[in-house]
């Protein structure tokens, strides 16, 4: 039997964030208060993330402009992991570059070959302020990555150049969700 709660259980379902948004095209700023507000707002990110049937889900990408993210999510061996961070830093992208597909649920239903390093590492705090180190390899790495440029403003989107770019653009003004 399980102790403790499961990730997402208190937390709400919250409306997501899209790619026209201004939410996600800014930097998000750091977190300074560790109190109940932040846990509930990693228990949203939980619930929403669950919800929209997702492996990472950054804090702007639900409307609040704070470095914090959440992942529940494979790495090209199965192993799962999951987890938040709050104030990540990128410390570490190396290994081989992989193209592989990339989602975003702030671009549902699209996806194209984004080439992230095969290896990374992240560090932060917990929803306690407690240090916490996260490696990534594989799968996991690239939603490392992702969410981290979230956090900086970016999406998957502004990775692409090319005929890969103007595709996904092309695909972006034709979708439902697009304005």
């Amino acid at each position: 039997m399980r102790h403790g709660s499961i990730p997402g259980a208190r937390g709400r379902v919250r409306p997501l964030t899209l790619l026209q948004d201004a939410v996600l095209r800014e930097p998000c700023r750091e977190v300074t208060d560790f109190g109940p507000e932040l846990a509930r707002l990693v228990e949203d990110l939980f619930a929403t993330m669950y919800a929209a049937r997702g492996v990472g889900l950054a804090a702007n990408q639900i409307g609040e402009s704070l470095r914090v993210f959440v992942f529940d999510c494979p790495d090209d061996e199965d192993v799962r992991h999951l987890g938040h961070v709050v104030n990540p830093r990128l410390v570490e992208a190396d290994g081989v570059v992989v193209r592989g597909p990339e989602g975003c649920l702030s671009l549902p239903g699209l996806e194209a070959g984004t080439e992230r390093y095969d290896h990374a590492v992240v560090e932060g705090r917990t929803v306690t302020g407690e240090p916490v180190t996260v490696h990534g390899t594989g799968f996991f790495a690239r939603c490392l990555q992702h969410e981290c440029d979230h956090l900086e403003g970016m999406v998957y989107a502004d990775r692409l150049e090319g005929r890969r770019r103007r595709r996904l653009m092309r695909q972006v003004g034709r979708a439902s969700w697009h304005r």
